[in-house]
């Protein structure tokens, strides 16, 4: 029996969980010598390496004293738990990394919650010891009690705990004495985690994630729960709605390194990928053909929050995407819907509008942003947080936000929060910072991160995650100052630009083609302005003394595409386009807008 470690790497966001695996890969001698290749080795999507974030979990094995040992590579942020909660049920044991000065974070008790919820046996790694003002005894113990409070067992909270910097690739099990190298982590591993039990019976293996092979089709990836498959046998497939389906095995791989090599058959306890069968979903069930038994579903938290996509038919639809139309948007957000657990979408009574269910603004924005860089053109709405009747009660979902920000901001902070009905549970020093933490319904978040990153010079550090649902807090204000809204359709000038900047400021600079209702920047007053932005200098033949002097004019203000997606009002849709982002009224025109909000 081959001697296997099934472990899932869990932590905050940029605690270093990707960095480890990289000096875990080359410490197992994976790469030949001439080989050379970067860091953050498995984040290997550009949208990944720009973020400096994991979005989807990965698979690796390494080989070490003759064992080996799988390693999934899970997101550290709560958006994506869809995809922590179906790989934990792959691993026997968990890697917990914690930051030596951060200290447990919202998103590490997020997935350690669920780590504990399904008995895996974690090792805690308190990582990054060398930096400034440290405290890896503190953070310890905040482990520990974060772990009790989360119910874990006896055997649980009896956790090895290794500290050491990925970065200088070495752990130890005292961080005042450095090694100079990671083994004393690996030989944790193969002491500690249990190894994969082998089930004898019939076969069973549950379908955790996919990949897709244009030769070969959708891949079903999954850890053998029992028995053993075999290359070319008769399976049957257990559905989410019970009914049973026939089909046949085609080839098996077994995870190697960072690739895959195919194999005859595997036993229970090992992580495989197989090709072959058709009509699978993530949670489906590869069972015996004769007597099938399904195993318990994946599940998945709801998500909390919903958006409306819809095609774009602003003035300039087509210019820059490849896919434009609703068949093109139906087709790629219920394909998405095939391998993103936590994501729903809903039809609506319009064929080309959709509403897309989702845990949170970063969990949807990736979609979109993944989506533009495919080429597709589309418009979404103001996010709206999905409400819900618990005993007859109105309900809304808050979350747990933790600020850690200078002393002398610490006060902006706090009454930006409060303001959205925020309530302030903890403040305590942390090193040199104020460490905030406060209770918020997730609609006092959208558009929230900005306000606070311009109140501290963008010197706080933000964090939340799903708490639980609670009774409608009541109204929260919105963004206080209105819009400025173009008139014509054309590139800006310089002088009409010039001479409008006491009236708010812009989103677009001179020479950027806009079209008539698009929102082009913010107005100084609350309620939205129209102007033209077209309009030239007239020309004469008289030259003024001094009055021709070269216009000032601040620069435009860019958005990100989260930050734009929380800045909309109601009223308004977001163009994405691969090339641009723009903001927009519902309606472009003045007199239509004007009609409908007398109806409003």
């Amino acid at each position: 029996m081959q001697n296997i470690r099934n472990i899932a790497i869990i932590a905050h966001v940029d605690h270093g969980k990707t960095t480890l695996v990289d000096k875990i890969i080359h410490a197992s001698k994976l790469f030949a010598d001439h080989q050379h290749f970067d860091d953050l080795i498995l984040d290997n999507n550009d949208l990944e390496r720009e973020r400096g974030i994991t979005i989807v979990s990965k698979n690796v094995s390494v080989r070490y004293k003759d064992v080996k040992i799988n390693i999934i590579d899970t997101p550290g942020h709560a958006d994506f738990g869809g995809e922590v909660e179906r790989v934990l049920k792959m691993a026997d044991g968990v890697l917990l990394l914690v930051d030596a000065f951060e200290g447990a974070m919202p998103q590490t008790r997020f997935v350690l919650g669920k780590a504990i919820q399904l008995g895996l046996k974690p090792i805690v790694v308190v990582n990054k010891v060398d930096k400034e003002n440290c405290r890896p005894d503190e953070v310890h113990e905040q482990v520990f009690d974060l772990m009790f409070n989360l119910d874990a067992s006896e055997d649980q909270l009896d956790f090895v705990t290794l500290y050491g910097s990925s970065k200088n690739g070495w752990m130890s099990t005292d961080w005042q004495q450095p090694t100079d190298n990671i083994t004393p982590l690996l030989d944790a591993i193969i002491d500690v985690i249990p190894a994969a039990p082998f089930r004898e019976g019939t076969p069973q293996m549950q379908i955790t994630s996919l990949d897709y092979s244009s030769f070969v089709g959708r891949i079903a990836i999954g850890r053998v729960h029992r028995g053993t498959l075999k290359e070319g046998m008769p399976i049957s497939l257990c559905k989410a709605d019970g009914s049973i389906k026939k089909g046949k095995i085609g080839e098996i791989q077994i995870f190697e390194g960072l690739g895959r090599k195919s194999v005859a058959e595997v036993s229970a306890g090992e992580i495989c990928a197989v090709t072959g069968i058709e009509g699978f979903d993530i949670g489906d069930t590869i069972a015996d053909a004769e007597n099938p038994e399904p195993l318990a579903r994946i599940s998945i938290d709801e998500p909390t929050m919903n958006m409306l996509f819809t095609i774009n038919n602003s003035p300039f639809f087509g210019k820059e995407g490849k896919f434009v139309t609703s068949r093109h948007l139906r087709d790629r957000l219920f394909k998405e819907t095939e391998k993103n657990l936590a994501l729903r979408v809903q039809e609506t009574d319009r064929e080309d509008t959709f509403l897309v269910f989702g845990r949170g603004i970063l969990h949807l924005s990736v979609l979109i942003e993944t989506m533009r860089r495919e080429g597709y053109e589309l418009q979404v709405g103001q996010p709206q947080v999905i409400f819900k009747e618990i005993d007859g009660v109105r309900c809304e979902p808050i979350e747990h936000m933790v600020v850690d920000v200078p002393e002398e901001t610490a006060g902006k902070v706090i009454e930006l929060v409060t303001q959205r009905k925020g309530e302030l549970t903890i403040m305590e020093p942390k090193g040199d910072l104020q460490h905030l933490e406060f209770n918020i319904p997730a609609r006092g978040l959208i558009g929230l991160r900005n306000n606070v990153l311009t109140a501290t010079a963008g010197e706080a550090i933000m964090n939340h995650r799903f708490s639980r649902y609670e009774p409608f807090k009541g109204n929260i204000p919105g963004r206080n100052n209105g819009s400025i809204i173009s008139m014509e359709t054309g590139a800006g000038t310089a002088y009409s630009i010039d001479k409008l900047q006491d009236r708010g400021f812009f989103f677009v600079d001179p020479g950027v083609e806009v079209y008539m209702g698009q929102v082009i920047g913010e107005h100084s007053r609350q309620n939205d302005i129209t102007v033209n932005i077209q309009k030239g200098k007239k020309l004469t033949n008289m030259r003024a003394s001094g009055s021709d002097n070269n216009v000032k004019i601040a620069p435009a203000k860019n958005f990100s595409l989260e930050e734009a997606m929380e800045y909309i009002q109601k009223d308004e849709l977001l163009e994405v386009t691969p090339k641009s982002i723009r903001m927009r009224k519902i309606y472009l025109d003045e007199n239509e807008r004007n009609r409908m909000s007398r109806a409003d």
